[in-house]
């Protein structure tokens, strides 16, 4: 009978045993790495927009849609293919006047249609985006949207970026071992965190400039910078020997 007790012990107090050292923090060292690659953009991306008001909506549609197809004639004979041109809206909105005397007898009143067409542009010859932005304005477009310079393959400059971070996070964590006096054991987990791309560039005002002037819009292209993070999770060795 105590032999049958003595078993039944043993075998209780074997995986006890066995779960408290798996839940025995684990020895190791979790950094995070950054890296940076800047490239120069080869491709805008713009949109532009066509505004036309007239007393009707038919009226405002009729000289919108004109507009807008000297505007889309005008990017084809300039090299731009099909493939990078595309309607990004269209709208319809009645313009009201509202009564001086806001004293709820008279109402609002439509006397105009606006009709806003919204076009969006890939320019893949970066050298022709202040030339074409030109030509737009002369052809009838009166609002700007947006430009953002971006590069049609990122993923070099991701490689690289990726690269880096890695390399930084490992120089981290030699750091911190040497310091702690441990030596640095091998990678157990590692994990990316990707930053947003580069952001459009607002150049509403570009529009304006360039009707002013007439002359081409001047254009800084500056260069896209891609970030990468990293973490990375190192076993912990033993403890270095005293020199």
């Amino acid at each position: 009978m105590r032999l049958l007790v003595s078993t039944a012990i043993l075998a209780l107090a074997l995986p006890l045993a066995a779960h408290a050292q798996e839940e025995r923090p684990f020895p190791k060292i979790v950094v995070s790495g950054m890296g940076e690659a800047a490239v120069a953009p080869d491709m805008a991306i713009v949109n532009l927009a066509v505004l036309r008001e007239a007393e009707t909506a038919r009226a405002a549609l009729d000289d919108n849609n004109e507009a807008m197809a000297d505007v889309i004639a005008a990017m084809k004979e300039a090299g731009i293919a099909d493939r990078d041109l595309q309607t990004a809206g269209l709208s319809i909105n009645p313009r009201y006047v509202y009564p001086e005397n806001n004293d709820g007898t008279e109402q609002p009143r439509i006397v105009a249609y606006q009709v806003t067409n919204n076009l969006t542009i890939r320019i893949r010859d970066i050298e022709k985006v202040g030339e074409i932005l030109d030509q737009s304005v002369t052809l009838g477009v009166n609002q700007g949207g947006s430009i953002s310079f971006v590069n049609d393959d990122p993923s070099a400059a991701t490689a690289e970026a990726r690269r880096k971070a890695v390399e930084d996070a490992m120089g981290r964590a030699r750091t911190l071992a040497e310091a702690a006096g441990v030596t640095l054991g091998d990678v157990i987990g590692m994990s990316e965190r990707t930053a947003p791309p580069p952001m459009p560039m607002q150049e509403r005002a570009m529009m304006r400039m360039a009707a002013d002037s007439g002359g081409s819009v001047p254009v800084e292209t500056g260069e896209n910078s891609y970030v990468v993070h990293v973490d990375v999770t190192f076993a912990i060795g033993g403890s270095e020997a005293p020199e």
